[in-house]
């Protein structure tokens, strides 16, 4: 009878990782982007530092919205000057490893009753992204006004104030379970939902992704997130060069070799993208540092960090070297620059493929 149990428990794990998304997000509030190119003058007005992200409250968000249609600078190869979007760092990394690597992925978080809710939730869906442990809940959804400069660099502005959101206590070992993979992006508002997802993901047995989120998280909330490494809890942490220098502020040396040596004692994989530079990871012993996608037009850097973090992942999921991990990381995020928006276009999807071939790597088995 033991035995039988055993076998049947054993049949029981097998049937739930076949059904779990091989890789979960967790992203606390649904977001919506609205991300349009602008030209300087409107940067200039905007409170903070251009090419950062810090939140505004709603009559903030709703005066820059106002403004945007006297500040848009049309191109020719924009179809729309402006998108509306599922957004989020999460979300565009989740949507990318679904819709443009055939990954099993879901997404764990709250959206609300209201207009931006549905499209939030539609447009994951239609990415094939399972939207099964998002909660919908009364109330406003999250939504960002991210604005592009002529150099294709974004400035961002959140507004996170009275948006609904999962709550620690909400989540379920059920939202976990099967799963191999958690992604999460580092912010101080979601810090207690991080904490608690952390415990329940260790106890199935998930590895754990973090993303430092911008330079003004990590030098505005440094103490918290060096705790957060240090906790041992984090598999593979992804720094750009910016954040990577925050993370270090105060020490002799701040370069990105120095941020990814220190990350490196904590995390499994470290990772330091380098923008035009390519990136540098480290995993044990082993460094690599591999060039930028050449030739690449950049439209908007929106996204980019986010779909090299998912061009990794898939990396890591396929068995790949941490060679062939940052070659499909710089494919992945070359290919949502070329356009407006954190969201990959089916044209430069089939860009990534090419890429990808001519880098040697064999190609995701994308469902048809």
């Amino acid at each position: 009878m033991g035995a039988e149990t055993l076998v049947n428990n054993g049949e029981a794990q097998l049937q739930l990782e076949a059904k779990a998304p091989v890789i979960l997000g967790l992203q606390p509030l649904a977001l919506v982007d609205h991300v349009a190119r602008v030209d300087e003058s409107l940067l200039d007005q905007i409170p903070g530092e251009t090419g950062g992200s810090i939140p505004v409250e709603i009559t903030e968000l709703e005066h820059i919205l106002s403004q945007l249609k006297k500040h848009i600078v049309a191109s020719a190869d924009d179809r729309c000057p402006m998108k509306t979007m599922a957004g989020g760092s999460v979300a565009n990394t989740i949507r990318g490893l679904s819709s443009g690597f055939g990954v099993k992925c879901g997404m764990i978080g709250a959206y609300g009753d209201d207009e931006q809710g549905q499209l939030f939730v539609s447009n994951m869906n239609i990415s094939g992204v399972n939207i099964s442990r998002l909660r919908k809940k009364k109330g406003h959804t999250a939504q960002c006004v991210c604005l592009v400069d002529a150099l294709g660099n974004r400035t961002m502005r959140p507004c996170l104030s009275n948006a609904v959101k999962v709550q620690g206590d909400e989540l379920t070992k059920e939202d976990f379970s099967g799963s191999k993979w958690l992604v999460m992006r580092y912010g101080i508002f979601n810090l207690e939902v991080i904490q608690a997802s952390i415990r329940i993901a260790k106890k199935e047995g998930l590895s754990i992704s973090l993303d430092l989120a911008s330079f003004e998280m990590v030098r505005n909330f440094r103490e918290p997130l060096l705790q957060l490494l240090e906790s041992g809890n984090i598999d593979l942490c992804f720094a750009n060069e910016d954040e990577a220098k925050e993370l270090l502020r105060g020490e002799r040396n701040t370069d990105p070799e120095a941020a990814l040596e220190y990350l490196s004692k904590y995390c499994r994989w470290a990772v330091v993208t380098l923008g035009p530079k390519g990136c540098i990871a480290k995993h044990g012993k082993e460094i690599v540092r591999v060039p930028a996608v050449g030739e690449i037009n950049a439209v908007d850097a929106t996204g980019a960090g986010d779909l090299f973090a998912g061009g990794f992942l898939y990396g890591l999921v396929k068995g790949l070297s941490l060679e062939e991990c940052c070659k499909v990381g710089s494919c992945s995020g070359g290919s949502v620059i070329r356009s407006l928006g954190g969201e990959v276009t089916p044209e430069n999807w089939q860009w990534m493929y090419k890429q990808m071939q001519i880098k040697g790597l064999s190609l995701p088995d994308i469902r048809n």
